[in-house]
């Protein structure tokens, strides 16, 4: 069996990554590995052929990763204080492809991902990123399914 040297998870910032984060935090630990936090900036809906009043596409795109930055250093620093073995990567793009390029360019041995548990028609409009994931990753993935409460 390959070595765990390099575990890769995804987080949107929901309790969904929040939860699967925990799993690669904890799993990093037991095996010693790096740990890389990798957010995905969804790239955003091109309006520009439309008549939208007082936006600047640029400035909005800079502000949306100004903000992902602040939000990933906060992240970063309330989870990660005691752990020192660990890079960030903020990257822009369809999630499920930068999650599986982030991996292939890092070398990593395990992504570990959080599922939203969509199902029925919001899992037919919206899809999965953690499916389209797991479908088209060389490097093997854990899920990690956030536990409803009751």
């Amino acid at each position: 069996m390959k070595d765990i040297t390099t575990v890769l998870t995804a987080i949107d910032f929901s309790d969904s990554s929040d939860n699967a984060f925990q799993m690669a935090l904890s799993l990093a630990k037991s095996f010693s590995a790096k740990l890389l936090v990798v957010h995905v900036i969804n790239e955003p809906v091109d309006l520009r052929g439309f008549y939208v009043p007082h936006i600047s596409f640029e400035k909005l795109e800079e502000e949306i990763e100004e903000g992902a930055h602040k939000m990933m250093e906060s992240f970063c620093r309330k989870n990660l204080a005691e752990f020192k073995n660990y890079e960030c990567h903020i990257v822009a793009g369809l999630p499920f492809e930068q999650i599986i390029q982030q991996a292939d360019e890092k070398s990593a041995d395990l992504i570990v991902i959080g599922t939203h548990g969509r199902t029925g028609f919001d899992h037919v409009l919206f899809g999965s990123t953690a499916e389209k994931v797991v479908r088209k990753s060389k490097v093997p993935v854990l899920t990690v399914r956030l536990e409803e409460e009751e």
